[in-house]
């Protein structure tokens, strides 16, 4: 976990910015279901009339609403309206009944004295309403004007109580139905003055709808510029965690190879690293998005009668996750195992192609590929399967929450406690509880698969290197190339014995030493310690009289040419895997390390020489061919340990003493150490130290050793007759 916190600490400020553009696209989100709630209440339903505050009404009118108002409620009412009196031309087109009425106008005032109006208006109003209704439902000759004349004449304490007779009925019906009635008031008072309504309408729609636009265009950007900022952050966060693996995998040694297969490094260094950028992009996305659009979206609907339905949504939600975790979740811990296994037999089947076709066993790895194809296949069929379950499951259930609540909440409607847009609004709020829920369980599911493969990472990083590195540095310092054995074993990891064993000698620059033994001597692995591919679990190694283990690695293997038994290429060009090794182009070096591997002859017959191009694990040429140009390579580096493991048996018996000519003539002051089969190879070599079981069982020069080493000897007499030895 640390190392994923030291790589997203890079992209503080972007998860910062990402993060506060979550929470303004969500908030935005929880506007538009309110905007559509008053498109419906207001905008259709009301006409455009946003509250029970009269622009304008006639004086008649505003008399009988008195009616119901205190005196201090009175004189305010009265002090923000200005009586215009009939017949007046400058407000004629605006309020025709003016022909024939005085009209109270509404002065310029601010929203919080309108609402303090409103909440004035509201009783009275409705009041009147029931006093009105109450009057046509009676038998009588009277007017209703002349009724209203009636109430004028009553005492105040008379008019105080039928207010409160009226008021107590008044708590028996449901809010919303009495703030219609009342905007119903407002409405048919305007059409008696002669106020445009559809005007009035058609201009409330055109600028909340107008303003939804801007929010849903707004939405649509910030969504767009999170997803930029989660994938931006998500890919960083990738290449630098990637960045790391490989690092960490580039100072292994060979023992932490043998731990962790190659296939499995290959899948942790692709597919696990993608199976966590994929995981960040929803955290990203949904994490911090789906906690304010869920609580946000409840506490807009906490308050209505409807909730319980919410409730029942979310049980529902879980059981449906908490059922699809338990049937996918052993599958998804499975899956990067068989994905290893899959990547192991693909790259032994392309690696190992000419066998392949030289056994003639293609079938055997169609079925051995076919299994492991089968296996990864079956398992994410299981998971996709299972998965797919989810979608129209969730459907189904935000199309059943929804038609509870059309079916409870059309009986509210019918009773006046919510309004038609009230209800659509608290629809569109229930989903996106439930979306928010959706969201969770989307992260929830991509998130044990992830877990295994942060884990399958975490183990490479955390691994703990047997190679540790010296501290000190030999750069710029005169090191001449003296290797020295000093009472050397070493022992492969849980084996149970050495395979080198007490092994001492010296080897100077200028000179060759080879080693020479039966196969499973030790020879290569001897040879391996000398650049620290392992360390030696006893004794030691020094150069220039300094213990290599105390060595920067780096500095180390700087001055080691290395050539291994098979010769790999990289892909590029020739010149490109020659340069690997130099610390800045040197044409003339290269030139002169071609010559001395005997691989100039067919690069200069090519048509681009050095600028050819070589193929991935130098495929396009011959086995010799890429075994000089891996000598080569080794060579334009101008080591001063030149290291040949058995690297000449590719090549023909002219060629090898050819370039053995030339590499003696040439290379004067390194330090050579050949590994070789071939006594043809060795018998020109400084010394030859010939290996029995990882042990030194003889030192010295071809004839010497011919003379007083029977092993030695006998390796002789089995490559070459008796007549042959002593010519050479």
């Amino acid at each position: 976990m640390k190392y994923v916190l030291k790589v997203l600490s890079k992209y503080t400020w972007l998860i910062i910015a990402a993060i506060i553009c979550l929470y303004i696209q969500a908030n935005l989100d929880l506007k538009l279901p309110e905007f559509t709630s008053n498109i419906v209440n207001v905008g259709i339903q009301q006409k455009g009339i946003v509250d029970n505050t009269f622009n304008a009404i006639r004086e008649k009118e505003l008399n009988k609403i008195l009616l119901f108002v205190n005196e201090n409620d009175k004189d305010y009412i009265l002090s923000n309206y200005d009586l215009i009196l009939k017949g007046d031309k400058e407000y004629l087109d605006d309020y025709p009944i003016l022909k024939s009425e005085n009209v109270y106008v509404l002065k310029d005032i601010n929203s919080k004295t309108r609402d303090k109006l409103s909440l004035m208006f509201s009783k009275p109003l409705t009041i009147k309403m029931f006093i009105e209704y109450g009057y046509e439902s009676q038998d009588t000759d009277i007017s209703i004007d002349e009724y209203y004349n009636y109430l004028e004449t009553l005492s105040q304490s008379e008019i105080e109580k039928l207010v409160k007779d009226m008021n107590d009925k008044l708590d028996t019906v449901g809010e919303s139905l009495t703030s219609q009635m009342t905007i119903n008031q407002v409405i048919n008072e305007y059409e008696v003055i002669g106020i445009d309504l559809s005007k009035i309408q058609s201009n409330y729609i055109l600028s909340t709808g107008g303003l939804m636009i801007l929010i849903a265009f707004g939405i649509m950007l910030i969504a767009i510029l999170t997803s930029y900022l989660a994938s931006k952050i998500a890919a960083g966060f990738a290449r630098n965690l990637r960045r790391l693996v490989v690092n960490k995998v580039m100072t292994f040694s060979n023992r932490e190879f043998e731990k962790y297969q190659t296939s499995s490094l290959i899948t942790r260094s692709t597919n696990d690293i993608q199976q966590v950028q994929n995981l960040f992009v929803m955290l990203l996305r949904t994490l911090f998005y789906a906690p304010i659009i869920g609580i946000g979206a409840y506490i807009k609907v906490s308050g209505n009668s409807m909730s319980y339905i919410i409730a029942i949504a979310i049980i529902l939600v879980f059981l449906l996750v908490g059922s699809i975790f338990y049937f996918a979740m052993p599958r998804f811990n499975l899956i990067q195992t068989l994905l290893d296994k899959l990547t192991m037999v693909t790259r032994e089947t392309l690696t190992g192609i000419p066998v392949i076709r030289a056994f003639s066993t293609e079938n055997y790895e169609k079925k051995k590929f076919d299994k492991a194809n089968r296996n990864i296949t079956k398992n994410n069929l299981f998971i996709d399967r299972t998965m797919s379950i989810m979608m129209p499951s969730m459907m189904l259930i935000m199309n059943l929450v929804a038609l509870l609540i059309i079916w409870v909440g059309g009986e509210k409607i019918d009773l006046g406690i919510i309004q038609v847009g009230d209800l659509i609004a608290f629809i569109t709020y229930t989903m996106q509880i439930i979306m928010a829920f959706l969201m969770f369980s989307i992260v929830s599911i991509m998130l044990p698969r992830s877990i295994v493969s942060l884990r399958r990472i975490g183990d490479i990083l955390n691994t703990k290197v047997s190679l540790v590195d010296g501290n000190k540095s030999i750069k710029g310092k005169d090191i001449k190339g003296v290797v020295e054995f000093k009472d050397v074993y070493f022992r492969y990891p849980d084996a149970l014995e050495d395979v080198i064993q007490n092994v001492s000698f010296i080897s100077k620059p200028g000179t060759t030493t080879a080693f020479i033994g039966s196969t499973g001597s030790g020879k290569s692995t001897l040879i391996n310690l000398i650049p620290r591919f392992f360390d030696v679990t006893g004794g030691k190694i020094l150069v220039d009289g300094i213990n290599i283990k105390d060595m920067k690695l780096k500095d180390l293997r700087h001055m080691i040419g290395y050539v291994p038994q098979k010769g790999i290429l990289f892909s590029g060009t020739i010149e490109s895997n020659l340069m690997i090794g130099q610390d800045k182009k040197d044409l003339d070096l290269i030139k002169k390390a071609t010559r001395i591997a005997q691989a100039d002859e067919f690069i200069n017959k090519k048509e681009l020489g050095l600028k050819e191009s070589i193929s991935q694990g130098g495929t396009n040429v011959s086995g010799g061919q890429r075994q000089r140009l891996a000598i080569a390579r080794a060579l334009a580096k101008n080591p001063k340990i030149l290291i040949f493991d058995d690297s000449f048996s590719a090549l023909d018996y002219k060629t090898d003493a050819l370039l053995r000519k030339t590499l003696k003539k040439e290379v004067k002051n390194a330090t050579v150490f050949i590994v070789a089969q071939r006594i043809s190879t060795v018998l020109h070599a400084d010394q030859i130290i010939v290996l029995d079981k990882g042990e030194v069982v003889g030192i010295g020069t071809h004839e010497e050793l011919l003379k007083n080493n029977n092993i030695y000897k006998e390796i002789a007499l089995s490559q070459l007759s008796k007549e042959e030895l002593s010519n050479e």
